[in-house]
C-alpha cells in the first residue's frame, strides 16, 4: 500500500475569524492510499506540513500492510508518531492517512463505506455553522437565512469576539440571529473558548430570552472543571471536544459537558472516531460531528449516538469546489452515499491545482 499527500491553500470568500482567532486561508491536506491500482482518498484541514509527515513518516510503515487490515494500519502510523507527537500536527496527518486507508479498503470491495461499516441512518441530521465574528449585519443576515430558506433547523454563529472583551455586541449579534432566524430554528453559539467561566455563565443568562439550545466551548476546552460549571449553570447544552486527538481527551472531558465533539480529521481518523463514540456512549453522551463534513457522512451514519453534523461553511465550500459527488443538506439531512464505492467522492485535482502548496 502506498500512501501520498498534497497540500492546497484556499482562501476564504471573506475576512473569518472567531472568539480567539482570525483567517483568511484555509489549507486542506489530501491523503492518497492506493493498492492494486485503486486509491481512496482522506483530508484534514491544517498546516501544509501534515503534507510532509504523511509521505516521510506514515508511509513506509504501511508499505507492507494489506490495506484490508485497517487496525494494522492504524497502529502501525499511530506507534511511528511516538516521538514526532501524537496531538497536532501529527494527529492530523494519522487521520487523514486513516481515512484515506478506509476508504481505499471500501473501493477495493467496490462497496460504499456506509455499507462496509453498518449504518443506523441513511439521512444524517446537520447544522448551519458559520455567523463568524468578522461578519457584518448583513452578512450574518444572508448566511443564516439562507440556511433557514434551505430548511435547516439550527445554526450556529460564533461570539466572543477578541477573547469576550466586547459582550454589548456579542449580545446584540445573538438578538439580530434570533430575529433573523426566528421562533421555529434552533440557535447554537460558539465561544471558542473566549469567555472565562462566570463571564460565560453571565452572557447565557443575558441571552436568556433568546432561548440558546448549544453552548459551544464557552471556556477554554482545556478548562474541563470550567465546562463541567458552566454546564450545570446554564440551559443551553455544553459541547467541547474538537480538539481531541486521543480517547484520553474524550474519556476526561465525557465528565463535563452535554455533548462531546469528534473531528475525523484530528481524533486519529475513521478508526478512533467509532471508538471516541463509543467512549461517550460509555457515559450516556451523543457526540457532534466536527469538521469535514463530507468525509464525516458515512461514519456518522454508523455513530448510534450521533446527534448532528457540523455543516461548516468554509469546510463545506472547499468540498463542494474540489469533489465531486458533494451533496446538498437541504432539509437539515445530509443523504448518506450507498451506491458508489468508497464515500462516493472523487477528487477534482485540476480544479484544486491553482491552490496547491505542496
Amino acid at each position: 500500500m502506498q500512501l501520498t499527500a498534497r497540500a492546497y491553500t484556499i482562501p476564504t470568500d471573506a475576512p473569518e475569524g472567531d472568539g480567539t482567532i482570525a483567517w483568511s486561508s484555509t489549507t486542506m491536506v489530501l491523503a492518497e492510499a492506493s493498492a492494486d491500482g485503486i486509491t481512496g482518498i482522506g483530508w484534514t484541514y491544517g498546516p501544509a506540513a501534515v503534507a510532509s509527515i504523511i509521505t516521510d513518516l506514515l508511509a513506509p510503515v504501511v508499505q507492507e500492510i494489506d490495506p484490508d487490515d485497517t487496525p494494522a494500519a492504524w497502529l502501525a502510523m499511530q506507534q511511528q508518531l511516538r516521538n514526532a507527537g501524537r496531538p497536532g500536527v501529527a494527529g492530523l496527518a494519522l487521520s487523514a492517512a486513516d481515512n484515506a486507508i478506509w476508504d481505499l479498503k471500501a473501493r477495493h470491495h467496490g462497496m460504499p463505506l456506509a455499507r462496509l461499516l453498518g449504518a443506523v441512518r441513511h439521512q444524517v441530521p446537520v447544522y448551519g455553522s458559520g455567523g463568524f465574528t468578522t461578519y457584518d449585519d448583513q452578512q450574518q443576515h444572508r448566511q443564516l437565512v439562507g440556511w433557514v430558506e434551505q430548511g435547516i433547523p439550527r445554526v450556529k454563529m460564533k461570539i466572543a469576539e477578541s477573547w469576550g472583551s466586547d459582550e454589548a455586541r456579542d449580545l446584540a449579534r445573538m438578538a439580530a440571529a434570533r430575529k433573523t432566524i426566528g421562533d421555529a430554528t434552533e440557535l447554537y453559539v460558539d465561544a471558542n473558548g473566549g469567555y472565562h467561566r462566570k463571564q460565560a455563565i453571565r452572557m447565557m443568562r443575558a441571552a436568556a430570552d433568546l432561548d440558546v439550545r448549544w453552548f459551544e466551548e464557552p471556556v477554554s476546552s482545556d478548562d474541563l472543571e470550567g465546562l463541567g460549571i458552566v454546564r450545570d449553570q446554564v440551559p443551553a447544552d455544553v459541547a467541547a471536544g474538537e480538539y481531541g486527538y486521543d480517547l484520553a481527551y474524550f474519556q476526561r472531558m465525557a465528565g463535563y459537558v452535554d455533548c462531546l465533539q469528534i473531528d475525523v480529521t484530528r481524533c486519529g481518523g475513521i478508526s478512533d472516531f467509532l471508538r471516541a463514540a463509543a467512549t461517550a456512549a460509555a457515559s450516556g453522551l451523543d457526540v457532534s460531528a466536527h469538521g469535514a463534513p463530507h468525509q464525516v457522512l458515512p461514519v456518522a451514519a454508523a455513530v448510534p449516538n450521533l446527534r448532528h453534523i457540523e455543516w461548516f461553511h468554509d469546510h463545506v465550500r472547499i468540498e463542494t469546489m474540489f469533489l465531486d459527488g458533494a451533496v446538498s443538506a437541504a432539509g437539515g439531512t445530509a443523504p448518506v452515499n450507498r451506491v458508489d464505492p468508497g464515500i462516493g467522492l472523487t477528487f477534482r485535482a485540476a480544479s484544486a491545482e491553482p491552490y496547491r502548496v505542496l
